[in-house]
């Protein structure tokens, strides 16, 4: 781990990183409540973070080719200066429509983030120390996570939106400074092509070797995700008896168990192969989640759900890292960009229609059915990845400039 903080170019992404995810943390915990609170409309809420996926989905054929194309550290720098300028209008402005219309740009903007920075990761780290990279970049989600929706919240609750907006673009100032200085490998050298050839290009890359596995992993695990994002608030509120209060902090405790599996993968299993990472992950997760879900007849103290939770967010982690280093390494460097924006916008699709199915079928259906179904889900995501990924992924390497 500290070879890889001592690297000029890869700690400053780091932190680049950490103030950039926490500030968007900022606006996603922050910006719903308000609309919740402007509107008294669970329904208003809901479609706007629905709408807030969207832009993932739709801008992933431009985004992609773009990051193959453009200087990926400038990509990151005018993502976090756009991010902070769509923020400024809520400093004078503050009516649902305008909020909404924020959240939806805000995720427009910040979705060409994580995907550049983890196609831009390999160059700036050696193909050795990539899984251990990507764990630290996990850590950093962890802590922005604990960091920026707590502060969201926080703000909102004791100052204002308006405040919330000043702390997420001071923390995008920040982002963008670390940014500024040129980073030796940020390039590649591609060939010049249509946007919609280079972009199918990119999604061929999924019909074939050990990205064919990855990308069912992924879809099983997003359908997974949309479970859990709608049934994890009936879940503590019905089954458990809790309340708002409880929500999020079993949402927040997540986190913890992040930060640990982040700071192991950088050090003690750092060598561990990334399809064991993801298929392991996903076992693990699945095996906790089941175990939540089932367990509210035994007992519903909330210390011991604490704990779970926070166990539950090592595995997220793990598979996590497994994911990214595989999306990494498996195809040149001139198609990283369009690889990761795929995965991303693929992600965020199947994530939503999880969320959309489930919210169908929850008036009909027992809640402990769905809740275990999510379970299945991510049990079969782990299998699929160990019986698909057993031999070594053989890294590619990049096209510098």
């Amino acid at each position: 781990m500290r070879d890889l903080l001592g690297r000029g170019p890869f700690t400053r992404l780091w932190l680049a990183s950490l103030f950039e995810e926490a500030a968007e943390w900022m606006a996603q915990v922050a910006l719903p409540v308000y609309i919740y609170q402007s509107t008294g409309s669970a329904g208003s809420t809901a479609l706007a973070m629905v709408a807030g996926l969207l832009p993932t989905v739709l801008l992933s054929p431009v985004t992609g080719v773009l990051v193959d194309r453009w200087d990926r550290r400038k990509v990151l720098l005018g993502v976090c200066v756009l991010q902070a300028a769509a923020l400024v209008p809520l400093l004078v402005g503050r009516g649902p429509a305008l909020v909404i219309a924020v959240l939806v740009a805000q995720s427009a903007i910040a979705s060409v983030f994580e995907p550049t920075r983890s196609a831009m990761l390999p160059s700036v780290v050696p193909a050795a120390r990539l899984t251990a990279a990507n764990a630290l970049m996990g850590f950093n989600s962890s802590v922005a996570r604990l960091a920026g929706s707590a502060l969201g919240g926080i703000v909102l609750g004791a100052f204002g939106l308006q405040w919330v907006v000043v702390g997420a673009v001071a923390a995008l100032a920040v982002a963008a400074i670390l940014l500024v200085p040129a980073m030796p490998g940020t390039r590649v050298v591609v060939v010049r092509a249509a946007v919609l050839r280079q972009w199918l290009t990119g999604i061929a890359e999924f019909g074939r070797g050990p990205l064919r596995t990855v990308g069912v992993t992924l879809v099983l695990v997003s359908l997974a995700q949309g479970m859990f994002l709608v049934l994890f608030v009936v879940f503590v509120t019905g089954p458990l008896g809790a309340g708002e209060a409880e929500v999020g902090l079993l949402r927040g405790v997540q986190a913890i168990g992040g930060l640990a599996a982040g700071v192991a993968l950088a050090t003690v299993v750092r060598q561990a192969h990334p399809g064991a990472l993801l298929g392991w992950g996903g076992v693990v997760f699945a095996i906790l989640s089941a175990s939540i879900w089932n367990l509210p007849p035994v007992s519903t103290t909330i210390a011991l759900y604490i704990g779970l939770f926070a166990l539950i967010g090592a595995p997220a982690v793990v598979a996590t890292t497994g994911s990214l280093t595989l999306l990494q390494s498996s195809v040149p460097a001139d198609r990283t960009g369009r690889v990761m924006t795929t995965a991303f916008a693929g992600m965020a699709a199947f994530q939503a229609l999880g969320m959309l199915i489930t919210g169908a079928l929850a008036p009909l259906l027992p809640l402990s059915v769905l809740l275990n179904t999510q379970a299945v889900l991510l049990l079969a995501a782990g299998i699929v990845a160990l019986t698909g990924l057993r031999k070594p992924t053989r890294p590619h390497e990049p096209a510098l400039v």
